[in-house]
C-alpha cells in the first residue's frame, strides 16, 4: 500500500501537467474539428464532419469545398520534410563519426559547438539566412565579385532555402541520437574486424552502421516531425511561394477564423505523426530483440 502511495504522488504532478498542458488542449482540437465554423469566427455548436472532407475528398459543397490544393500542401510539407531528415543525416553522420574518435576535450568543445545556435534566438537566426540569400545579400554579392554569376539569384522564398533553413535549424536534433549510438560502439568491434582483414570501407558497413542504426532512426524521426509542422522557417524563407501544412494551420486560425477546419488540420497532422512515432517504436523494439537474441 505504501509503495502505491508512492507511486501516486510521484505521478501525480506528471499527470496533472498532462492533462492540463497537453490532453486538455488536444481534447479541445479534436472536439472542435467535428463543429460547425462560426459565421465570424469561432464555432457553431452543430456535428460537422465536413471539416475534414474539405481536406479528404468530401465535403458538402454548400458552405466548404473540396480543393486539392489543400493535399498539395500536405505532400509538399511530407517532401521537403524528408529532404531535410536525408541532408540532415548527410551532414551529421560523418560528423558524430569524427567527433567521437576524437578526445574527451575535443568532443566536448566540439558537441558544444554544435548545441551553441540554442542560445541565440531562432527568429535572430532565420534573419541572418535571410540576408545571407536574398538578392542583395552576401551570398550573391559575393558570387557576382567572383563573377561566377552575371545577376543575383534568387535564393530566397524558394524549396531550397526552406530546406536549408530547416537542416540548419534541425542539425542538433540528427547529431546528438547519432553520437550517442556512435559513442557507445565497443571499439574491439571495430579492431576485431580489422584483424579479420576487413578494410574501412566493409567495416563500416557490416559494424558501425548496423550498430548505429537506433541514432539513425531517432534522429530521422526527431528531425522529421518537427520539420513536417515548420511554419516559422516557411514563412519567413519560402514566403507565400512555399507554404507549408503549418503555414495552413496557423492562417487557418489566425487569418481565416476558422477554427473547426484549423483543428481538423492538427488532428490530422498529429495523427500522422503518431503513426511515425509507432513505427519507431516498433522498429527499435525488433531491433534491441535482435540484439539481444544475437548476445
Amino acid at each position: 500500500m505504501n509503495k502505491r502511495r508512492r507511486l501516486f504522488f510521484l505521478l501525480s504532478p506528471f499527470t496533472v501537467y498532462s492533462f492540463l498542458f497537453f490532453l486538455g488542449p488536444l481534447s479541445i482540437l479534436l472536439i472542435f474539428s467535428f463543429l460547425e465554423p462560426g459565421i465570424y469566427g469561432g464555432v457553431e455548436w452543430n456535428y460537422y464532419h465536413h471539416n475534414y472532407g474539405r481536406i479528404l475528398g468530401w465535403a458538402d459543397g454548400e458552405y466548404e469545398d473540396f480543393d486539392i490544393v489543400y493535399l498539395i500542401i500536405f505532400f509538399r510539407s511530407f517532401r521537403l520534410a524528408l529532404i531535410t531528415v536525408f541532408f540532415s543525416l548527410l551532414v551529421c553522420y560523418p560528423a558524430a563519426l569524427w567527433i567521437s574518435n576524437l578526445n574527451n576535450k575535443l568532443r566536448n568543445f566540439f558537441i558544444f559547438l554544435i548545441t551553441l545556435p540554442f542560445f541565440a534566438s531562432l527568429v535572430v537566426r532565420l534573419f541572418a539566412w535571410m540576408i545571407i540569400l536574398k538578392p542583395s545579400g552576401v551570398l550573391n554579392q559575393f558570387l557576382l565579385s567572383l563573377n561566377f554569376i552575371d545577376e543575383p539569384l534568387q535564393m530566397i522564398f524558394t524549396e531550397g532555402a526552406v530546406i536549408v533553413g530547416m537542416v540548419y535549424v534541425l542539425i542538433p536534433f540528427m547529431f546528438l541520437p547519432l553520437y550517442a549510438s556512435i559513442e557507445k560502439i565497443d571499439p574491439k568491434l571495430i579492431e576485431a574486424s580489422k584483424d579479420l582483414g576487413a578494410n574501412k570501407f566493409i567495416t563500416f558497413f557490416k559494424i558501425t552502421l548496423p550498430l548505429s542504426l537506433p541514432g539513425i532512426i531517432g534522429g530521422s524521426i526527431l528531425v522529421f516531425i518537427p520539420s513536417l509542422g515548420n511554419f516559422i522557417v516557411p514563412d519567413l524563407l519560402g514566403g507565400a511561394k512555399v507554404m507549408m501544412i503549418g503555414n495552413l494551420i496557423e492562417q487557418s486560425f489566425i487569418v481565416g477564423r476558422n477554427w473547426p477546419f484549423g483543428s481538423a488540420l492538427s488532428m490530422i497532422l498529429m495523427g500522422t505523426v503518431l503513426v511515425f512515432l509507432l513505427i519507431y517504436v516498433k522498429t527499435l523494439s525488433k531491433y534491441e530483440n535482435e540484439v539481444v537474441s544475437l548476445k
